[in-house]
């Protein structure tokens, strides 16, 4: 995958979040009708926020999105937007799941996990910065 740098008014970026979340008590509900309609509701609500999905996998008891935002977003941002929208549109349409697996409670886990990645490591964005002076 090439991996392009994006430009807004003022700045240019390379912002990309692995993120990674799970349904509350890592039930394995993310199968079948869930699963492409999941996948679904989370392109649509990456191309309304423009966020950009790079890439998606809906595993049966957790989620993997690889997706690339611009400077002002933050992670958080876009986990809590995607977990929101999507619980409250996976329960009308799945009323099933929230009384046979939820009892009362919201679909997703609190916590998540999120790695950064852009076009270089770390390691040579630290030499590029300490080369500076030499140059």
């Amino acid at each position: 995958m090439q991996v392009k740098t994006k430009a807004i008014s003022h700045s240019k970026y390379n912002i990309n979040y692995h993120l990674v979340w799970c349904p509350k008590y890592r039930h394995q509900i993310l199968t079948g009708q869930v699963e492409t309609y999941l996948k679904e509701l989370i392109n649509n609500i990456c191309v309304h926020y423009e966020y950009e999905v790079l890439s998606i996998e809906v595993m049966p008891d957790h989620i993997h999105l690889f997706v690339s935002v611009k400077p002002y977003i933050s992670s958080t941002e876009v986990v809590k937007t995607i977990k929101s929208i999507t619980a409250v549109c996976i329960f009308k349409k799945f009323s099933n799941l929230k009384k046979c697996k939820f009892w009362g409670s919201g679909l997703w886990s609190k916590g998540y996990y999120v790695g950064t990645a852009g076009t270089v490591s770390a390691e040579t964005i630290q030499k590029y910065i300490e080369n500076q002076k030499v140059m």
